[in-house]
């Protein structure tokens, strides 16, 4: 009977030896590939904390003065930090301290910046001695309330709600100090019927 010669199961060894160092390299690959997603989590974390926080800011409205774009309960974020580069201008939705009471928040549209001219004449807004063209006060919102000419001093904002016929503005307190002024509404978040951009 002839002897077999013992065969070393040269394969086995050599495939086991690649199976263990594939499976030891992907071990790393899945710990680095973790090691930068959570890398890449913890910086965008960091930067919508930046954002929040000294960007944006989220608010809530309270009341109606602000309808139709604005709805009682809408959340929205405002930007805290625009004005730091650019000036305020006419049209912009802005949110301020009440001059009256500086606990409060307001949130009114800029009708009128410093040095301008303005009047209101049963519920016409008047600008530098032009009408002004307010597509966003719906007919039904408007009033006739009339307001004697003046002139916005400097550092000093005229401010209107959009829902003319309740809203208590700058008619009632008259125009608003630049350093009361802390935001400009951007955005609304919530809720989803109302998403979208502020105008």
């Amino acid at each position: 009977m002839q002897q077999q010669e013992p065969v070393e199961p040269v394969s086995q060894v050599e495939d086991g030896a690649q199976h263990v160092s594939l499976s030891e390299e992907s071990a790393v690959h899945h710990a680095t590939g973790l090691k930068l997603w959570l890398r890449d989590l913890l910086i965008s974390a960091a930067v919508s904390v930046f954002i929040i926080l000294f960007l944006y800011q989220p608010v809530r409205v309270e009341g109606t003065s602000m309808l139709p774009r604005l709805v009682d309960q809408d959340r929205l974020f405002i930007n805290k930090f625009v004005y730091h580069f650019t000036s305020i201008e006419r049209g912009d939705v802005v949110v301020f301290r009440y001059p009256r009471d500086q606990q409060l928040s307001y949130i009114k549209r800029v009708v009128a910046v410093p040095g301008d001219r303005l009047r209101i004449d049963r519920g016409k807004v008047y600008v530098n001695d032009r009408l002004l063209d307010e597509p966003y006060v719906p007919t039904e919102y408007r009033d006739t309330r009339s307001y004697d000419a003046i002139v916005v001093p400097p550092g000093e904002y005229f401010v209107l709600g959009d829902h003319r016929s309740i809203a208590a503005d700058s008619r009632e307190f008259g125009p608003v100090k630049r350093d009361l002024i802390y935001g400009r509404a951007t955005f609304i978040y919530w809720p989803t019927q109302d998403v979208g951009v502020v105008h």
